[in-house]
């Protein structure tokens, strides 16, 4: 990729001040959060980010829009005909074209996230960003990145820079040993959440703290109580590298924020088919720690207004049906099990009604979200949840005629 970047003329070089954002889980989220925020500044925002959900321009926002279907497919092709043919992957590609689009394009920032791991990312070729944020590293693609949470931590850390600020979300003790000892040989002091930072909902809203003081904000508009982490993680990025953004413009970002298939309640053609009083969520986690994260808002929910919970599950098959279910025990009233249409790699949905079976669920085969939305009405006043998988998130909203803009 770096020699295809130099015939291109090095546009890795040419970017507006970049923000680079690694970790397991809640990158997305922290980056929607910081776009918002800086939109809210009046400032212009490019923000790259995989996986798409129902359309490929998804991954690439040009100061503030989607990136238009023609200039895409040119500037790829003409990335294409540089690299000739040339051994190279489809995130490479992807990530170069990117690249020089956020270079040809003028914007005050980049919020650019890494695909997976850190150190030999296809992002991680910035020499010196304007700042580092890495978010919660757990187990995820450890045929890839390795088996333990200290060795993917190893691999996320790669993208810390010396002379670039970090800000690190709330870590495993292990993982944040490794993190801790890259930035030292680096020489950068990390901002810690948990210990130079931290933020907490309080009587419904966001308190959030650092060595600058005490913000009393408004609650996060994304659901779900692991959101308060990810706009702390986000605030303590505006704050520790100095971004032009107010008091005032994090709060404006903090209700304006949207990041489409996290927790997100639907309304559309298919709740058309649900039966009265029932509620349809949808939440791309894939893996067991953003599967604990949405049984800790679906509980929280259930407080507020009790409903039987009905699963509606397709995975790809790299992660395991029973890590994702663990969290869910005792908890479901139905679950209906699902392949992802279109994804070569996904489960089939025997395998994940065979592992539902095994953990003690009710559990059956459907054969695709609008069947599976159809049969779960016959439960009166259920809360339906799509979940497993983003690329399940991305069909779900295409299918309910709501894909992200």
């Amino acid at each position: 990729e770096r020699r295809l970047l130099a015939e291109l003329g090095h546009p890795e070089r040419q970017l507006p001040p970049v923000i680079h954002v690694a970790g397991t889980n809640g990158k997305g989220s922290t980056v929607a959060y910081l776009r918002a925020m800086l939109e809210a500044a009046g400032l212009r925002v490019h923000v790259y980010t995989s996986p798409h959900l129902v359309r490929f321009n998804e991954r690439i926002r040009l100061a503030g829009a989607l990136v238009e279907t023609r200039l895409l497919n040119r500037t790829l092709e003409e990335v294409e005909r540089v690299n000739a043919g040339r051994p190279i992957t489809q995130f490479e590609i992807t990530t170069s074209a990117a690249l020089k689009l956020f270079a040809e394009t003028p914007a005050d920032f980049l919020l650019l996230e890494v695909g997976m791991g850190g150190t030999y990312d296809s992002t991680n070729v910035v020499a010196q960003p304007h700042g580092v944020v890495i978010t919660p590293v757990d187990i995820d693609h450890q045929s890839y990145l390795g088996r333990t949470v200290a060795d993917i931590a190893v691999n996320k850390a790669g993208i810390l820079k010396r002379g670039s600020p970090a800000v690190i979300g709330r870590q495993r003790d292990e993982g944040l040993r490794v993190i801790e000892r890259a930035a030292a040989r680096l020489k950068i002091r990390p901002f810690v959440m948990g210990q130079d930072f931290d933020g907490m909902p309080q009587d419904g809203r966001l308190v959030y703290q650092d060595e600058d003081g005490l913000l009393d904000l408004p609650p996060p508009a994304l659901y779900g109580p692991h959101q308060y982490d990810n706009a702390a993680l986000a605030i303590a990025a505006v704050r520790h590298f100095r971004l032009p953004v107010t008091t005032a413009q994090i709060e404006q970002g903090l209700r304006r924020v949207d990041w489409p298939a996290r927790i997100s309640r639907l309304e559309g053609r298919l709740t058309a088919l649900q039966s009265a009083g029932q509620e349809l969520w949808l939440d791309g986690a894939h893996n067991a720690h953003g599967a604990a994260a949405l049984a800790a808002a679906l509980a929280e929910m259930d407080r507020a207004r009790p409903a039987p919970l009905v699963l509606i599950l397709g995975m790809m098959n790299t992660r395991a049906p029973a890590d994702f279910l663990a969290p869910f025990a005792g908890r479901v009233e139905k679950l209906f099990a699902v392949r992802i249409p279109g994804e070569i790699n996904a489960h089939p949905a025997a395998a994940i009604e065979q592992a539902a079976r095994a953990g003690g669920f009710d559990a059956e085969i459907s054969r695709g979200i609008v069947s599976a939305v159809r049969a779960a009405a016959a439960i009166p006043q259920a809360r339906v949840v799509i979940c497993g998988s983003l690329y399940l998130g991305g069909h779900a909203l295409a299918r309910n005629g709501t894909p992200p803009r």
